[in-house]
């Protein structure tokens, strides 16, 4: 592993104290360059050590670790976020396919989230892309809306409004654009329709979640299917279909 160089900005001694611990034990690789409790000083810390990596609280006793980072852009590290809360900070964090751990600290959270920066740090992956996307959920929770997509090779950075529909595969997801475009990505189909129920998904059958905005007809024949404006057909499930009318009668 290469060395990697990274910083802790927290206003909680007690989380100083776990994070800096956890990092020894688990990632004696890494060296912790300094701590920082508050946006002013975090961001000269940062400044100051260029690091790689930086585990951000989300609550400072200034204002946020978003406000922080609005400070130092371009972003030539990568960033794990700390939150003790549940929020539309994570939904935004989550768009963006960047890492957040929840507080109280689990080790086994912590390790994951660390060792996936670890591994992006050492491909040299930018962190511009998710970042910006993050900060842009963040000032237009209303307006049009970015997701970041990973696959084994990329990030994808899409509007929501262009995806029409997505289908499970167990533990991966395929993402479906207009001329049959795709993306695959190794996250369940749980995971966002939870982050796209707002923005006009549907979960017609146990493994599609599709855009109401693209769907061109829905065939009640043959047990129910939809025709999407790709003339791509998706089925529908029959206890679905009536809330399925519903929610299109409104559109």
């Amino acid at each position: 592993m290469i060395m990697i160089k990274a910083v802790i900005i927290d206003d909680e001694p007690a989380m100083q104290q776990v994070n800096s611990q956890l990092l020894s034990e688990y990632f004696p690789a890494i060296k912790l360059a300094g701590i920082a409790d508050c946006i002013e000083e975090g961001a000269k810390l940062i400044l100051k050590e260029s690091p790689d990596l930086v585990l951000l609280d989300i609550e400072l006793k200034d204002g946020t670790g978003f406000q922080l980072l609005h400070k130092l852009k371009p972003y030539d590290f990568k960033v794990v976020f700390i939150t003790g809360f549940h929020s539309f900070a994570i939904k935004a964090i989550k768009f963006s396919a960047l890492d957040y751990i929840v507080k109280p600290v689990n080790e086994t959270e912590f390790q994951q989230a660390i060792q996936r920066a670890v591994e992006l740090i050492e491909k040299k992956e930018n962190s511009d892309a998710q970042l910006n996307v993050l900060m842009t959920s963040l000032q237009n929770e209303n307006k049009s809306k970015k997701l970041v997509l990973r696959t084994a090779e990329s990030l994808h950075v899409v509007d929501v409004a262009d995806i029409y529909y997505c289908k499970s595969d167990n533990s991966y997801t395929t993402f479906y654009f207009r001329d049959n475009e795709k993306i695959l990505v190794s996250k369940s189909l749980k995971d966002y329709e939870n982050l796209l129920s707002d923005y006009g998904f549907y979960r017609a059958h146990q493994s599609y979640l599709v855009n109401l905005n693209h769907i061109k007809k829905v065939d009640k024949s043959d047990g129910g299917f939809i025709i999407m404006k790709n003339k791509k057909e998706v089925p529908v499930s029959m206890r679905q279909m009536k809330k399925l009318i519903s929610l299109l009668s409104q559109l």
